[in-house]
């Protein structure tokens, strides 16, 4: 039943969706795997089609703060620091404004410089000692 309100629509649209959730997803599931070769064949040609495109959006997509937190704890764990809530973290390393050692005030370069803000911890165990400067850092004026 088609409406001219498009909030009635969506409504409607939401409200059908929900009462057939099931009915709607197994029939995708057997148009997909009936279609499977087609689909990945368009998917191909849009590829190829729009790569300059993908790319670029890649590219701002990296530039967004979400993007950045996730890539950021993504590089901790790689490097073995270990944390029971890793956003808690993130949020107190973001919001740290002075070394906790020389209370020098901190920044975020791309380039290391000595002031550039680091997230100190001990290399054996992982856990975080602290926000520091990266001269600080380099100096290890936390570690045993």
């Amino acid at each position: 039943m088609p409406y001219k309100d498009p909030e009635k629509q969506r409504e409607y649209d939401r409200v059908r969706y929900q009462k057939n959730k099931e009915k709607i997803l197994e029939y995708k599931r057997e148009y997909y795997q009936k279609n499977a070769e087609q689909q990945r064949e368009k998917s191909r040609e849009y590829y190829h089609k729009n790569t300059e495109k993908i790319s670029e959006q890649k590219r701002e997509y990296r530039q967004t703060p979400q993007a950045i937190k996730v890539q950021r704890i993504s590089d901790w764990k790689k490097q073995g620091i270990l944390s029971e809530d890793y956003d808690a973290l993130y949020e107190r390393v973001a919001s740290t404004e002075k070394c906790e050692f020389c209370g020098v005030d901190l920044t975020v370069d791309r380039y290391n410089t000595k002031t550039t803000r680091c997230l100190d911890h001990d290399h054996e165990s992982g856990q975080v000692r602290g926000v520091l400067c990266l001269s600080c850092n380099s100096k290890d004026v936390l570690g045993k």
